[in-house]
């Protein structure tokens, strides 16, 4: 009976459809800003073998502007209109296929595209294919009559095709007209970056992708995708890793003039034998932005300071087409900057160089990921990265080298020097009259004295900031070595011991282990705060002189200290005046401040076995003055004088390095402020009182 039921059924065939919503959504999520709408039709354009690609901007500063993005490329035939351009989630991308010029595609599976031309309410495509060249294939594109249709395949699409001029050159034309959003400035400044940096920018790709922006509205921005300075640069480093993972490197200098080579043994770390990623080249130019050095240049320090500032960093080109975030804002992948404030000297930091690896992956070691916003982190990628990180160490040793191979000719040739003008100046003075020549030669014996006194001064100051750099390169690495795998591993097995107890059982939890787990936890906060506040006052962006809001930093400061003054058992008092006073300096210095004297209240607790801790902060607004005071339940300025606390080595702790102090005073003094110190205050303890010019006070 069930063999005869069936036999009765019908079938009808269907088709999977979807809602034209899908259409919108996908042009609304996929690529919400212009700059991005437009690079991926540049990429269509290097998919398509163009050397040159267009893009004209009209009226786009309010709704209802259009785009136009012009290419020579290979342009399509009908056929590949409907069979490709117009279908979705095809890509046409095969790693094993290159095209004519031996590029391989970039283009996405044409859901970027969608998006792209769904930013105006009108798209018209023009092509003519290299192929058919007098055929000219038209296709317009209304994109309301997919809004107020229900299915996608309701609306129809028309080509035309015609007998082209015979004039024309191949190629495609895309314009999209009545934008349904405006562009901003600071949009097309991002796109004019990222056309400069999509393919080809350093002018030495043969067949290279040029892209150029036309914008009548922001015609000054168009020069950022034509300025070029790498003839500027000081230095221009140049390596290659090839396909056995072998690499070499060679630096010359803006002349020129080979510097230094480097053969593979100079560059790979000792214990390791090959780079294991796909075979790159590696060049990053590096400026020095001083007066002495472009003396001699044909650009200006502030045009080429504020290039890099827009291009500069370590940019990643793969199969010849940029890959971003690389090398992008906020992206400083081979953590050059870093590394710059660890080791300051010799060392390009993202805002004094431009640069870029160049990856031709025929074998698919690198892999990108699906959102195409970089590259998996593979052991390909890693080693892609230490290539380039240890060709910069390399050129930072050569560098290195040669900056004390001149300290060390000037050591021995200012004492020279100076004894040769001492000679000089006597002899001149044996020719003045015996009268006067007393006279003179008491003075040069009292400036001698005088001279002799602050060099010894200097010297003791140079150890000392030497014992204070060893100190803070401690410091440093302490962090951030605590800050990764110890800590982690730590609060991993305290978190296991926690589960385990209380399974055994929830009374033997409570009386046995909660207390020391939870004094575990505390010492593990204030060690993470240690680390944390060491390497946040690493960042070298915190030492560029700019607006600094004082009551700001005060309250970071606490947050980033909070776990460590509780595990301390310290009461914060806050008295803050009303608004937010600022000056214009480092972050850092002020930073500095706050951090030595939270540092020295804690300090004074431990040493005392102080009980009832409390540091009080206030800040009060005298005219155009911040007055910052911390107190605290301390044992008070014992045991020295209070003049001396700001000297240099001054300290009535055992293992104090009489720092600390000294700091708060060179940073309150470069702010253009003042110190001052009461023995005991209102708590007991020492009052520390800062006084800093401020440019204004923003009233909450």
């Amino acid at each position: 009976m069930v063999v005869q039921a069936m036999s009765d059924l019908q079938s009808t065939t269907s088709h999977l459809r979807f809602s034209t919503g899908i259409v919108k959504r996908l042009g609304e999520e996929l690529n919400p800003t212009l700059s991005k709408g437009i690079l991926e039709l540049a990429k269509n354009a290097y998919d398509a073998d163009a050397t040159e690609c267009r893009i004209e901007l009209h009226d786009v500063s309010q709704p209802g502007g259009k785009i136009t993005v012009r290419d020579n490329g290979d342009g399509m035939t009908s056929s590949q209109i409907t069979d490709s351009w117009l279908v979705l989630g095809q890509s046409s991308k095969k790693s094993a296929i290159e095209t004519r010029l031996g590029r391989i595609p970039a283009g996405s599976k044409g859901l970027g595209r969608l998006a792209a031309l769904r930013m105006g309410r009108n798209t018209f495509l023009a092509t003519i294919s290299r192929q058919e060249k007098n055929l000219l294939h038209e296709l317009p594109i209304e994109w309301d009559k997919f809004d107020n249709a229900q299915i996608a395949e309701d609306v129809t699409l028309n080509i035309t095709t015609r007998l082209s001029d015979p004039n024309l050159p191949h190629g495609t034309e895309i314009r999209i007209s009545d934008l349904r959003s405006a562009c901003s400035r600071m949009e097309v400044k991002r796109l004019a970056r990222e056309l400069v940096l999509l393919a080809d920018p350093f002018d030495d790709i043969p067949q290279g992708f040029n892209p150029v922006l036309s914008v009548p509205e922001f015609e000054d921005l168009e020069v950022l995708v034509q300025n070029r300075y790498f003839d500027d640069a000081e230095f221009h480093l140049s390596a290659e890793v090839t396909e056995n993972g072998e690499a070499f490197a060679r630096i010359i200098d803006w002349r020129g003039k080979l510097l230094y080579e480097a053969r593979h043994s100079d560059l790979i770390p000792k214990g390791r034998e090959i780079y294991e990623c796909p075979p790159a080249k590696f060049d990053i130019w590096v400026f020095i932005l001083n007066k002495d050095t472009f003396s001699s240049r044909r650009s200006t320090i502030s045009e080429v300071r504020d290039w890099l500032a827009e291009f500069g960093g370590v940019h990643i080109y793969y199969n010849d087409l940029r890959v971003n975030p690389y090398g992008g804002p906020d992206n400083d992948w081979l953590g050059m900057n870093l590394r710059r404030v660890r080791s300051p000297e010799e060392r390009p930091g993202t805002n004094t160089s431009i640069g870029r690896v160049v990856v031709h992956d025929q074998q698919d070691q690198l892999r990108e990921k699906t959102d195409r916003s970089g590259f998996i982190e593979n052991h390909a990628f890693y080693d892609l990265r230490s290539f380039a990180r240890d060709s910069m160490d390399w050129m930072a040793k050569c560098r290195l080298k040669e900056a004390e191979h001149r300290r060390q000719r000037a050591r021995k040739t200012v004492p020279k020097q100076s004894d040769t003008a001492q000679q000089d100046f006597m002899s001149t003075i044996a020719d003045v009259p015996q009268e006067m020549r007393f006279v003179i030669e008491d003075a040069f014996k009292s400036y001698e004295s005088s001279r002799d006194r602050e060099v010894n001064m200097l010297q003791k100051e140079v150890q000392l900031y030497r014992t204070l750099s060893t100190a803070g390169i401690t410091a440093a690495t302490f962090a951030h070595e605590s800050n990764a795998n110890p800590i982690k591993i730590i609060r991993n097995c305290i978190a296991a011991i926690e589960r385990r107890s209380q399974k055994i059982s929830d009374e033997l939890f409570l009386s046995q282990f909660q207390k020391p787990i939870n004094g575990v936890k505390r010492s593990l906060n204030s060690l993470a705060v240690l680390g944390s506040a060491t390497l946040s006052l690493l960042d070298h962006e915190k030492r560029r002189n700019t607006r600094v809001d004082l009551h700001d930093v005060l309250n970071k400061m606490l947050e980033i200290f909070s776990p460590f003054l509780r595990g301390a058992d310290v009461t914060v008092i806050k008295k803050f005046a009303s608004g937010s006073p600022f000056l214009r300096g480092q972050r850092a210095a002020v930073e500095s401040i706050v951090t030595n004297l939270l540092n020295n209240s804690i300090a004074a607790f431990e040493d005392a076995g102080t009980q009832d801790r409390v540091i009080e902060i206030s800040s009060q607004i005298m005219d155009r003055s911040w007055c910052l005071s911390i107190s605290d339940s301390g044992p008070g300025i014992i045991g020295i004088c209070k003049s001396d606390i700001w000297l240099p080595g001054q300290t009535t702790r055992k293992q104090g390095t009489g720092l600390g102090l000294t700091i708060v005073r060179d940073a309150v003094l470069d702010l253009g402020g003042s110190v001052d110190a009461m023995e005991h205050g209102p708590y007991g303890g020492a009052v520390i009182i800062i006084h800093l010019p401020i440019i204004g006070n923003e009233r909450c």
